[in-house]
C-alpha cells in the first residue's frame, strides 16, 4: 500500500468526511428545515426516525432519518405493516432519497462515514461469515460500492461481497468515485425500492433458510 494510501486511511477520509458533511449540512440547511416542516405538516411528530444499527467494531449507533411513515394502528392498538404506513410523502422521500439527509449528523459526529458498507439491524451481526464481519473494519457509510452496483436489486450475498471488496480496497479515488455515481444513480432514481415490501427479505431469515436447505440435503 502506498504512503498515501496509507494516509487517506487513517486520516483522511475521515478529514473529507467531516469537510463534506460540515459543508453540506450548512448549505443544505435550508431544505432541512423545509423538510423537517413538511414531515412534521404531513406524518406528525417525531420528525426523525430513529433506530440502532451495527457501527464499526460492532459498536452500536443511533441512525437519523426522516420518517416516512405514521403511526396508524390497527383496532387492537398494533402498528400496521410498513407497506400501509408508508405515506405518498414518505414515498416521495425515498424515491429521492432525501430522507437520507440527517445521516450527514452522523458522519459528523463519527458514527458514519460518507461512503462505506451501509449499516445493518444488530440481529444480523450473528450471520456474516468470516470474510463478511470485515465490513466492521470500518465506519459504515451513507452510500457504497453495494449501493452503486444495484443497492436493494442485489441479493444478500451480493451486497455483503460488496462490502467485503470496499473494505480491501478502498482510497480517496474510490470514495470520489462512489460519491459522484451516488449522486448520478440519485437522480435518476435508479435501483431504489420505495415499497418496503418489495425489498429482499431479512439477512437472518435469507440465512435461516439457507442452513435449512443444507441440513435437508445433507440428510
Amino acid at each position: 500500500m502506498s504512503n498515501g494510501s496509507t494516509f487517506y486511511r487513517r486520516h483522511g477520509k475521515r478529514l473529507l468526511d467531516v469537510l463534506v458533511s460540515a459543508m453540506a449540512l450548512v448549505i443544505l440547511a435550508p431544505v432541512l428545515l423545509l423538510l423537517a416542516v413538511l414531515v412534521r405538516g404531513f406524518l406528525g411528530s417525531p420528525v426523525l426516525f430513529r433506530q440502532t444499527r451495527s457501527g464499526r467494531d460492532r459498536r452500536p449507533f443511533t441512525i437519523l432519518k426522516f420518517r416516512t411513515m405514521t403511526n396508524a394502528c390497527d383496532a387492537t392498538g398494533k402498528l400496521l405493516p410498513d407497506t400501509e404506513r408508508l405515506t405518498r410523502f414518505g414515498r416521495f422521500l425515498r424515491r429521492t432519497s432525501l430522507d437520507e439527509l440527517p445521516e450527514l449528523l452522523n458522519v459528523l459526529k463519527g458514527e458514519m462515514s460518507l461512503v462505506g458498507p451501509r449499516p445493518l439491524l444488530p440481529r444480523y451481526d450473528a450471520y456474516y461469515s468470516e470474510p463478511e464481519a470485515r465490513r466492521f473494519d470500518l465506519l459504515p457509510g451513507i452510500t457504497g460500492w453495494a449501493q452503486i452496483n444495484g443497492r436493494n436489486d442485489l441479493a444478500w450475498d451480493d451486497r455483503l461481497a460488496c462490502d467485503v471488496w470496499y473494505a480491501e480496497s478502498y482510497s480517496l479515488l474510490l470514495d470520489l468515485k462512489i460519491l459522484f455515481l451516488t449522486i448520478i444513480k440519485v437522480i435518476r432514481r435508479d435501483n431504489i425500492q420505495v415499497d418496503p415490501g418489495l425489498t429482499f427479505g431479512a439477512l437472518d431469515e435469507e440465512r435461516r433458510q439457507r442452513a435449512a436447505e443444507i441440513r435437508g440435503v445433507c440428510d
